[in-house]
C-alpha cells in the first residue's frame, strides 16, 4: 500500500478512480487530499484537512473500495502516523457506518459529543471521533 498526495498521482489512474467512485468530491480530494495505491492501481482516498489552529485535523472523505476493505485499519493507522509527520494534536473523523465506529473505538478513537469542533461541524447522521496524537 502506497500513499501519495492526489496532485501527484498519475492522471489516469486518478481519472479512473475517480469515474468508478462518482460520489467522492473530486475538488476537495485533488486540491488537498491523498489516494491509495494498492497493486499499482488506485484502490481509496482521504483528505486530511487542518482546520483549526493547535494542529487539529479532520478526516474526510476516507473511502477505500470493496474488494480493499480488509486493509482499512491498517489505512487508518497510516493516516494518524501521517497526522503524526504534520505535528497534528488531534484528529476528528465522522462515521456513518457502525463497522466503521467499531474500527474507530478499536483504534483508540473517543466518541465526540459537545466538542468545539463538533458543534461547529454539526451532521445529523453517525458519529462524531476523536483520536489524541501522542
Amino acid at each position: 500500500m502506497r500513499i501519495l498526495p492526489a496532485c501527484e498521482a498519475p492522471f489516469d489512474k486518478l481519472e479512473a478512480f475517480l469515474r468508478n467512485n462518482e460520489g467522492l468530491d473530486r475538488t476537495s480530494l485533488t486540491a488537498k487530499g491523498y489516494v491509495v495505491e494498492i497493486k499499482d492501481k488506485i484502490e481509496g482516498c482521504f483528505v486530511l484537512e487542518e482546520v483549526e489552529e493547535n494542529k487539529v485535523y479532520w478526516l474526510k472523505q476516507l473511502y477505500i473500495t470493496r474488494t480493499e476493505a480488509n486493509k482499512l485499519p491498517v489505512l487508518v493507522e497510516t493516516i494518524l502516523a501521517l497526522a503524526k509527520t504534520k505535528q497534528a494534536k488531534r484528529v476528528y473523523v465522522h462515521s456513518h457506518q457502525p463497522i466503521v465506529d467499531l474500527l474507530l473505538q478499536a483504534l483508540q478513537f473517543h466518541p465526540q459529543k459537545e466538542v468545539s469542533f463538533v458543534d461547529k461541524h454539526p451532521e445529523s447522521k453517525g458519529n462524531w471521533w476523536s483520536y489524541q496524537v501522542s
